[in-house]
């Protein structure tokens, strides 16, 4: 394991000093944003905010400290997500806890509770499903701003829905949502869910079997390869859910879905050779990038 060793010559074994020595060690590596991630890997260690950093530069770290933070430092260096290090990651404005067992919250996701939000129609008792809940960050979301909504969020992994549990505990709405374990929309049959649920909402994996090796280290080494890849083409699990939503979803209830780039067209495609669907409305990104598809039930 890589590690900052314990300084002892004059002038070193300070805050100032661990910070500049973090710093440069990820400088080194090449990690992208060196400097602020050093930072906020300090501020955890040393359980310092950002602000007293200045004032407590020439503070003498303990050996304790030193070591704690080289370990912190050393499992970055092996291009584990920062995330993963800090246990958590913001999304939506409000924190969420991560772990190995979920995939990192993603900025461009928040477009699908964005989009969830910003929808006529939604009214007391209104039925929003989360399929692949995963940290459960949709799901928390939604039901923090949908008071009144039911809220249902689905994960085929037992470990991945504890993180959601903790997640919705923390974000006070654990009684709020309802969770079920199981593949896909499996978990809603005989619930009575026919044709009364008026969102269905997933980030599923769309990452392609052949692209996975070109992948950052800090996605390919750490994060669960099952919540990422969706099989030869990547569409795989959108074309899927195009299927397995059909029969909970009256007409004008919607899908919307994450997608990578350029899968558009494909997404669109077999929703028009399936049938059952209004003509898809995709959203980009910030980057201009076609990333949410919403696909609204006819007939």
């Amino acid at each position: 394991m890589i590690s900052i060793p314990v300084l002892t010559t004059k002038g070193q074994g300070t805050v100032g000093a661990l910070i500049a020595e973090a710093r440069r060690a990820l400088e080194q590596a090449e990690i992208p944003n060196a400097a602020q991630e050093a930072q906020w890997l300090m501020e955890y260690t040393l359980e310092l905010k950002s602000h007293q950093f200045v004032s407590c530069a020439d503070h003498q770290v303990s050996d304790e400290a030193w070591t704690r933070a080289g370990r912190a430092i050393a499992r970055r260096l092996s291009r584990e997500p920062l995330q993963y290090i800090l246990s958590t990651q913001e999304f939506c404005g409000l924190e969420f806890s991560v772990s190995p067992d979920v995939l990192i919250p993603r900025p461009e996701t928040e477009l699908l509770v964005q989009e969830v939000v910003r929808r006529e129609g939604l009214t007391k008792g209104s039925t929003v499903v989360e399929v692949g809940t995963g940290s459960g960050c949709i799901a928390v979301t939604l039901a923090s701003i949908l008071q009144d909504a039911h809220v249902i969020a689905i994960d085929r992994s037992p470990r991945a829905l504890s993180v959601a549990k903790a997640n919705a505990a923390t974000h006070g709405v654990d009684r709020k949502i309802e969770w079920l374990e199981g593949d896909l929309l499996s978990p809603l049959a005989g619930r009575g869910l026919d044709g009364h649920v008026d969102v269905i909402i997933c980030n599923p994996p769309y990452i392609a079997e052949a692209d996975w090796d070109g992948l950052p280290p800090e996605v390919r080494l750490f994060e669960p390869r099952e919540a990422l890849v969706a099989g030869v083409t990547g569409t795989e699990v959108h074309e899927r859910l195009l299927c397995e939503v059909k029969p909970f979803l009256p007409s004008g209830g919607v899908l919307l879905m994450e997608i990578g780039q350029g899968q558009a067209p494909l997404v669109r495609r077999f929703a028009e050779q399936t049938g059952g669907y209004a003509p898809l409305h995709v959203i980009p990104d910030g980057a201009g990038i076609e990333r949410v598809i919403i696909a609204q039930r006819i007939g």
